[in-house]
């Protein structure tokens, strides 16, 4: 089935509602995990809940730094350190990409906090 141009629209806007939910701990977000680095866990506990407290609290999304409107990543600062997060979309045995990335049943979210030198 070839996507038309609304359908990948309203597929993005779908995806975006979801990693909000995701993001913000609400329902409608789906199951997954959260996970940081070493570096981020090496600043200690409270950088690591401010680091959790942020990605929560973000809404800085622009066509520059999210292109498809899926509000999948977000770059910030954290206690003075460039900080950055990323959701990626998983099957239900986190081996691969979801076959459906709408489809809460079929997707895994993984949320990854990490400093800009981890990537």
């Amino acid at each position: 089935m070839v996507m038309t141009d609304d359908d990948q629209t309203r597929e993005c806007a779908r995806i975006a509602e979801q990693n909000d939910a995701f993001r913000h701990r609400r329902p409608g977000g789906g199951q997954g995990k959260w996970v940081y680095t070493t570096a981020v866990d090496d600043k200690g506990g409270q950088f690591v809940a401010a680091c959790m407290s942020a990605v929560m609290a973000y809404d800085d999304f622009t066509e520059e730094n999210d292109p498809y409107g899926t509000h999948e990543m977000g770059f910030m600062e954290v206690m003075g350190e460039k900080v950055w997060w990323k959701i990626d979309l998983y099957n239900r045995a986190y081996d691969a990409g979801s076959p459906a990335p709408t489809s809460l049943a079929d997707t895994r979210r993984v949320l990854t906090i990490l400093l800009p030198s981890d990537y």
